[in-house]
């Protein structure tokens, strides 16, 4: 099964929706340079895929902050699956920021996604999720992203190969901040490529 059928069977009435913005992704996202362009080939699988993968570990009805948003991953891949959700895609620079709202409108997403210039540091709201990916190494994602989840939420990030020696290295800052920190294999369809998440959460 290609990934873009897999895709299909995860999506399922939504498919439209995500096709539409996995075109978005291979057109604009590639001319502004959100995208480079030999990730076009690979936009269901190490993108959409990629993201949605992160769904079964977001409560029902969360509140969620996309930190770092870029072209809107995991972000809009989880809104466009997760209905329940309501996303803030949060993005400091600003043809980031231009592209996501335009992407948003374009595909009626706004009742319940709202994109929102700005660094995680300089965010004084609080969600129950924040997602990630990409973004920067696990110190530096408990210094900029704790403030926006604690004491009741958790952090759910994409991660690379990486992210188990991140965590050995982010010790020290996990014990003194009361964190505690999991990897996670995840796939969002059981034919799809396993994506790394790393999940952080106060200690009770």
């Amino acid at each position: 099964m290609q990934p873009s059928e897999q895709a299909e069977a995860v999506y399922g009435d939504a498919y439209q929706t995500i096709n539409r913005y996995v075109d978005i992704l291979g057109t604009k996202g590639i001319e502004w340079g959100l995208m480079g362009p030999r990730e076009n080939d690979r936009l269901w699988d190490r993108h959409i895929l990629n993201s949605a993968a992160l769904a079964d570990l977001i409560p029902e009805g969360s509140t969620v902050v996309d930190v770092g948003s870029g072209a809107g991953l995991p972000g809009i891949p989880l809104a466009i699956l997760r209905p329940d959700l309501e996303i803030t895609l949060l993005e400091p620079l600003l043809r980031r920021f231009t592209f996501l709202g335009e992407t948003v409108d374009d595909l009626g997403l706004a009742k319940r996604v709202t994109v929102q210039r700005g660094r995680a540091e300089d965010c004084d709201q609080v969600f129950d999720v924040v997602t990630c990916r990409a973004v920067a190494n696990v110190s530096k994602l408990l210094g900029w992203c704790t403030p926006l989840f604690y004491p009741n939420g958790k952090l759910v990030a994409l991660k690379g190969e990486s992210v188990e020696q991140e965590i050995i290295d982010a010790s020290r800052r996990l014990e003194k901040s009361r964190m505690e920190a999991a990897v996670l294999t995840v796939r969002a369809h059981p034919e799809a490529e396993v994506t790394k998440a790393l999940v952080i959460t106060p200690v009770r």
